[in-house]
């Protein structure tokens, strides 16, 4: 743990990590980038900073005409200008205080280091329910986790300090990662209040990793994480016109994160292109002996720069599951032209396919929820010093005794239910777990994929960003998390057009561990599409 400026790039971690990158730079393509940075100053104005890639990034931080002490001073005044006050995003829930000292630590460190890690001295926003070891607070947007920080960093922070990367602040939630109330407002916390989509800023950002996604479209950071049990990365990132990697179960560690559920729960990568997705993963994946989970991570954790394959989609069998829509018809227009754009690319689609049993997942998976949560939750306050709640019951308490800021818009019945919930033992938990991942998985997307001899499957992301309404709460059309969410399978969405200024993206996944495959997919697919384009922060869609 690190309570005082660490001597090394990053704070140290009892948990022992190895990144496992092949070699000093990881990744041709990126390889490239990075050489040809050190032949030409880049010309590009200050200005073109917040939306740089990783590889141009370093490309500059390799030449010597940026250091990461600028960077990381320039993406503070950005937050400050732009989070704080300007549109007043409400992203950043809290910023790292020793940032500008670690980006010191590093740029000395770099000079020791012909060819670093891609990730060394980036920048990067972790959602507010992933724990360090610093003077940063880890309270998933609850004032009831604000007495004291975290005496450990989770172990993908580790993974991420050992890569060189820069913990830059934490990111806004939906208060419990969503798990609260089912009336909630996505975005909204009692710490952080209402996140906005940057895009237009009167609707919503969808959640719960709204602030790692509005951050990342905003140009606050050039990567972020986010968590997600059931579409918390994917519905955000597609909203907010970005990349969002939900990996396959196991893939990254879950230690030292505020959790829902050890059956779903996993954190990803959320960035504006594909690559730099590829990066932050490479980074993130891996065993940890904290999270048995993860304890097959190492065999299939691999550099996935190497599948950035803009000819990936050539000859790949996707089919497209169009029952996962909300029949929105913004979403299934620009589902259409992403389907025109990957048949141009030679990709043989099936359409439409059914998906076996996707209508019987709701309540299996709600039933596993509320169990795993009851006893996930109070796993984890276990390991928190200095908070005065340690169980569900003292959460429920605690925000009972302060309604006023915790619940001016909506309750906790989802923690009452939550609560009244048994033990794991119990025979409705087990015949439910049972039944979500038979489901989900084997008779589920492996059936599916294994029917039509399939490389991934492809559905429409949800419909263009609903307004805010505290009052009503959610109105998110469609939304093709939930198959792999439940299964533990990897999903990936990528930007794919606009209605009325907004964005849309699309959803492809797969089996357990397809990573690459889907990966290669996205990138082609990005590369000929093009779609994406920064926010404009307008104030509301004038007619």
């Amino acid at each position: 743990m690190c309570r005082t400026l660490p001597s090394r790039p990053f704070c140290q971690s009892s948990v022992e990590v190895d990144v496992n990158f092949p070699g000093t730079c990881f990744g041709a393509v990126i390889c490239m980038l990075l050489a040809a940075g050190t032949h030409a100053a880049p010309t590009e104005p200050p200005s073109t900073l917040p939306y740089a890639s990783i590889g141009e990034l370093q490309s500059r931080l390799h030449s010597g005409v940026l250091t990461s002490h600028q960077l990381t001073q320039q993406l503070l005044g950005r937050i400050d200008r732009l989070d704080r006050h300007g549109p007043a995003l409400h992203a950043v829930i809290e910023t790292n205080p020793e940032a500008l000292a670690l980006a010191d630590v590093l740029d000395a460190e770099r000079t020791k280091q012909p060819a670093p890690g891609l990730l060394y001295g980036i920048p990067v926003l972790l959602k507010d329910n992933i724990d360090t070891g610093d003077r940063m607070l880890t309270t998933a947007g609850s004032l009831a986790l604000t007495s004291a920080p975290a005496a450990r960093d989770a172990g993908v922070v580790a993974r991420l300090r050992k890569a060189g990367a820069l913990i830059l602040g934490k990111t806004n939630l939906s208060e419990w990662a969503n798990y609260r109330s089912s009336h909630s407002s996505s975005g909204w916390s009692g710490r952080g209040g209402q996140t906005h989509n940057p895009y237009v800023l009167d609707r919503n950002p969808c959640g719960s990793s709204s602030g790692s996604a509005v951050a990342v479209s905003a140009g606050l950071s050039p990567v972020a994480v986010g968590t997600e049990t059931d579409g918390s990365v994917i519905c955000p990132s597609a909203m907010n016109g970005i990349v969002g990697i939900k990996p396959t179960l196991g893939l990254v560690s879950r230690s030292g994160i505020v959790p829902i559920s050890h059956n779903q729960d996993t954190a990803g990568p959320m960035a504006r292109n594909v690559t730099d997705a590829a990066i932050l993963l490479t980074a993130m994946a891996g065993s940890d002996p904290r999270d048995p989970a993860s304890a097959d991570a190492d065999a299939h954790a691999t550099d996935y720069t190497r599948y950035l394959d803009p000819d990936g989609l050539r000859g790949k069998r996707i089919g497209v599951v169009r029952e996962l829509g909300g029949k929105e018809p913004n979403a299934d227009r620009v589902l259409a032209a992403a389907i025109a754009t990957m048949e141009a690319q030679g990709a043989i689609i099936v359409d439409p396919v059914v998906l076996p049993h996707l209508h019987e997942l709701g309540t299996p998976e709600n039933t596993v929820l509320a169990y795993d949560f009851k006893h996930d939750i109070n796993a984890y306050l276990a390991t928190r010093q200095g908070l005065a709640v340690h169980t569900l019951a003292d959460l429920i308490a605690f925000n009972n005794t302060h309604a006023a800021e915790e619940m001016p818009w909506f309750g906790q019945e989802t923690f009452l239910h939550a609560e009244a919930r048994g033990p794991l033992s119990d025979k409705a938990y087990i015949d439910a777990l049972d039944k979500a991942k038979r489901l989900s998985g084997p008779e589920g997307i492996d059936a599916a994929l294994k029917a039509h001899h399939l490389d991934a499957l492809l559905a429409p992301g949800p419909g263009p960003a609903p307004v805010t309404d505290p009052v009503l709460g959610e109105h998110v059309v469609g939304g093709a998390s939930r198959p792999a969410a439940v299964a533990g399978y990897p999903s990936i969405t990528v930007p794919a057009g606009f209605a009325h200024g907004l964005p849309i993206g699309i959803v492809l996944f797969a089996g357990k561990w397809s990573e690459p495959k889907l990966i290669s997919i996205a990138y082609a697919f990005e590369q000929h599409s093009h779609a994406r384009r920064p926010p404009g922060f307008a104030a509301t869609i004038r007619e």
